[in-house]
């Protein structure tokens, strides 16, 4: 990225991903890619890109610290309320008190252009090998550029103010080259729309040609076809390219439908990856992508579910209740003399574990319900009434037990669907954004101080880290506010 502190003195993650263990071993090249002497060398410095989302400050977390594309989005909008349990990590954010010396707010952008770094250390070398193996090139560099996307607009969701498709705004340094001397502008919003949309559009040519499919039987642990139809669908919705949003997600849904509901649970505790399109997989000791939520390992509940958000669930018969939230005492080890309290459990633990949760789970990046609730909003937003409604009724009938369909229109049915996606998808980094990317005002409920945030308030909009300022001036301006 633009400085050796950043970007340039972390050497390519060195870990083995598959769809079941993580094995440790020792990097055999150089920081720049030029001792990348085989296809399975480049193989291994592709799982350090994956890697690189385990982290603390992207879908990974401790008990009460970061996890910036996975709880916090939550934590920071209306969807949970801090605790008496409380370590006060997260209350910047809660608080919406950060500033541009923020140390989580800087963290989490090193921990993306560390995964864009190691995505360009693979895509600016693997052409060496298109000739004598082009279907292995082909996938690796794909999924090099799916990643390297994906990392770049999820900065944005952060970092920029203004996510319309042809803004002028000040975006983010999209960075496609290996250099941790060079230190770029920021370009605009529409210059990171452009390079996302390549970057994911190659992929998915390339994806035509490889020597063999990306995921085999079950797993999910890598970006395929699939998986970057749902990254163009999700771009394509913050975008407000509507019709584009509708192709993507009518490619994703066809290719991965609803989980049936009997099967829903076990998406939670890595029994299914029905519907799932992507999971960062996690193991002991690599971090819990709750737990600054719930971490049962200390049992603390530091934010809990809104209440008013609980009572808008069918707690009987809806099947997201159960899988989502979870009865527990207060105390460690529980105390049954203690109150009892409802936290938000999704991410209790794989289901080997249950015996004794330890809050590591694979994050769900990219599921099917997202896509229907994408496709939906997009539908409603052109005034498909028709169509959004389907889509609503479909995704609440795989949900709910006896669910009888609505009939809605116009308001009500938007209404429905943005309360619809706040259920669903409770927890999987997108409240903060879903509200920032409709201009609407976060107004918590049952809250007695830091209740209210307008659309035009600042916090909206992470600050630029300031050591990155330091150490470019080119990046400037800062955004507003700050």
């Amino acid at each position: 990225m633009t400085t050796k502190k950043f970007i340039g003195i972390l050497a390519v993650a060195s870990c083995m991903i598959s769809c079941k263990k993580v094995l440790n071993i020792e990097p055999q090249f150089s920081l720049d890619g030029q001792q990348l002497n085989s296809i399975q060398d480049y193989e291994f410095a592709l799982t350090g890109a994956y890697t690189g989302f385990r982290s603390t400050s992207y879908y990974g977390a401790t008990d009460g610290a970061s996890n910036a594309f996975a709880c916090l989005p939550d934590i920071l909008s209306d969807n949970t309320n801090e605790t008496g349990e409380s370590l006060g990590n997260e209350r910047v954010f809660s608080r919406w008190a950060y500033a541009e010396d923020e140390t989580q707010i800087e963290n989490t952008w090193i921990a993306a252009y560390r995964i864009i770094r190691s995505a360009n250390i693979v895509e600016n070398n693997i052409d060496k090998y298109s000739s004598e193996n082009p279907g292995a090139a082909n996938r690796i560099k794909a999924q090099a550029l799916a990643i390297r996307a994906l990392a770049h607009f999820d900065l944005m969701r952060y970092f920029v103010d203004d996510y319309d498709r042809n803004s002028t705004t000040p975006g983010i340094p999209y960075i496609t080259v290996f250099d941790y001397e060079q230190k770029p502008p920021r370009g605009t919003v529409k210059d990171d729309y452009n390079h996302i949309e390549q970057d994911l559009k190659t992929a998915k040519t390339l994806m035509s040609g490889m020597d063999h499919a990306i995921n085999s039987g079950s797993s999910r642990a890598y970006i395929d076809a699939n998986a970057v139809n749902a990254i163009l669908a999700r771009e394509a919705l913050y975008s407000n390219q509507l019709d584009s949003a509708i192709k993507y997600t009518t490619l994703a849904i066809n290719a991965r439908p609803l989980a049936p509901r009997v099967v829903f649970p076990d998406i939670w505790t890595d029994g299914s990856t029905s519907e799932v399109f992507w999971s960062c997989i996690f193991e002991a000791g690599q971090g819990a992508p709750g737990s600054n939520v719930y971490f049962p390992t200390t049992n603390r509940s530091q934010y809990r579910p809104n209440p008013t958000l609980l009572l808008t669930y069918d707690a009987t018969n809806d099947i997201r209740y159960t899988s989502y939230f979870k009865t527990i005492n207060t105390g460690n080890p529980p105390n049954p003399a203690n109150p009892s309290r409802l936290v938000l459990s999704k991410y209790l633990a794989k289901a080997a574990q249950l015996g004794k949760p330890d809050g590591v789970v694979n994050f769900k990046a990219f599921r099917t319900g997202e896509m229907y609730l994408i496709r939906a909003e997009a539908y409603v937003r052109k005034g498909d009434n028709v169509d959004a409604l389907a889509d609503l009724n479909t995704l609440r009938a795989a949900r709910i037990n006896g669910y009888v369909p609505v009939v809605l229109a116009g308001t009500a049915l938007k209404d429905a669907i943005e309360l619809e996606r706040r259920k669903e998808l409770i927890c999987e980094g997108h409240r903060f954004f879903d509200l920032k990317r409709t201009t609407r005002t976060i107004s918590r409920a049952n809250c007695s101080s830091f209740c209210t945030l307008g659309p035009g308030d600042r916090e909206w909009t992470w600050p630029i880290p300031q050591p990155e300022i330091d150490a470019n001036a080119n990046i400037l301006p800062q955004n507003p506010g700050y």
